[in-house]
């Protein structure tokens, strides 16, 4: 009896260490750190499930847990084997429990996409539609239904033309995002960023909505090379609006000309009747004339108190800013007409 007992306990024993010294061996495995030489995108496709994905990693070369071992731990010790499907980022020193942790969590990998102020729609289009990790859906009847799916009528009631209506910034997104979700997004992003300044603007600005301002805002993304001169160049053009003088800038031109602009604006350029000239037009053209990011918008509603009614380029992207027609025409003189 007593040898039975002895020969039991021996049994059990060398049970408990057989199965810690699995343990331990599993564990060795799916902690080791994975073969990444440098970060790797991993794409888990739809329908996939715990094993399958760790035999994605090793047909990558990325894992050399074997099938046996992975499903042992799979069954006994993983935990969440619910993988969600995705693109993941993995990254130098992670293990195979470290990318579970991620494909179980949906942590995702967010690309970026840079909307870029001062470019016109057409151009981020072009931006949005090179983008490999976006699927491009962008359309005509898309756009119009995103600028007027919100509750906002300052924006673009009545108005076909969507130019300037998206805020200008970087944008992150998931693997196979719709480009329409982006611009869905930076619709709202404008909406919500116009109006609230809109609430705080200056007292008696010149400008009768919020719309106007993101008009002006766009004219003072295009003319804005120096960002420490955006304040002043939106107190210049509230001052010529306030006079009821024509703003007289060369961007507005160069959008009413359109795609056929080879880049030298002429005389008959400035004289020639489109609806942006504002050469020949009074106030402000009739859409804003590019993408403006937060820092205008703010300027357009916040300008510098001056006297300026007049600014030139000096050719370095500065400005010489001048009061009257006189110092202004000097002002000409020495940065443009000597060039």
């Amino acid at each position: 009896m007593k040898r039975l007992v002895i020969l039991l306990l021996t049994l059990g024993l060398l049970a408990v260490i057989g199965a810690a010294s699995g343990v331990m061996f599993v564990s060795s495995k799916v902690t080791k750190p994975l073969k990444l030489q440098k970060e790797t995108l991993i794409t888990i496709e739809r329908g996939s499930n715990a094993y399958r994905t760790v035999k994605l990693l090793r047909n990558e070369g990325l894992s050399e847990v074997s099938p046996f071992v992975a499903k042992v731990w799979l069954k006994l010790f993983a935990g969440n084997t619910l993988v969600k499907s995705g693109s993941y980022m993995l990254r130098p020193g992670q293990s195979l429990v470290d990318a579970f942790t991620l494909f179980t969590e949906g942590d995702e990998h967010l690309f970026a996409v840079g909307l870029v102020e001062g470019l016109t729609l057409t151009q981020w289009l072009d931006t949005l539609r090179q983008n490999n990790q976006l699927e491009f859906d962008i359309t005509d009847a898309t756009l119009r239904e995103i600028t007027n799916d919100n509750d906002v009528k300052w924006c673009c009631e009545n108005v076909e033309q969507t130019e300037g209506v998206y805020l200008a910034d970087t944008y992150f997104f998931t693997k196979g995002t719709k480009a329409s979700q982006i611009l869905k997004r930076a619709h709202g992003a404008l909406v919500d960023y116009v109006t609230s300044e809109w609430e705080q603007r200056a007292v008696d600005l010149p400008l009768q909505t919020p719309y106007e301002a993101l008009i002006l805002a766009s004219i003072i993304e295009k003319e804005t090379a120096v960002p420490s001169e955006r304040d002043m160049i939106a107190g210049v053009f509230i001052n010529r609006l306030n006079r009821n003088m024509r703003l007289q800038t060369d961007p507005t031109v160069i959008y009413g000309i359109g795609p056929t602009f080879d880049g030298n604006i002429t005389r008959k350029h400035l004289r020639t009747a489109t609806p942006y000239n504002t050469y020949v037009i009074k106030g402000l053209p009739p859409t804003p004339i590019a993408m403006a990011g937060k820092a205008a918008i703010h300027a357009a509603l916040h300008p510098l108190s001056t006297d300026a009614l007049y600014f030139v380029a000096k050719g370095d992207g500065s400005h010489q800013f001048s009061t009257t027609l006189e110092e202004h025409n000097a002002a000409v003189r020495k940065y443009q007409l000597k060039r």
